[in-house]
């Protein structure tokens, strides 16, 4: 709730597996972040899922990205 919300996509699941594994474990179970922070940001293996998150996002918000 500090910014204005925009999508974050990580692309390749096995590439980002161990980060969300220590996020999950660490700061997760530290309270650090809540475990609802972990929907800030989808995760995919294509170019064309990251694009349809994209547009998924702008459609839902009747926004359009700036580019």
């Amino acid at each position: 709730r500090k910014i204005g919300r925009f999508p974050i996509v990580l692309v390749d699941k096995k590439f980002w597996t161990g980060l969300l594994d220590w996020i999950k474990k660490t700061l997760v179970t530290e309270k650090m972040i809540s475990e609802g922070d972990l929907n800030l940001f989808n995760v995919v293996d294509t170019p064309q899922e990251a694009v349809k998150v994209i547009d998924d996002f702008y459609a839902k918000y009747l926004l359009s990205p700036n580019f």
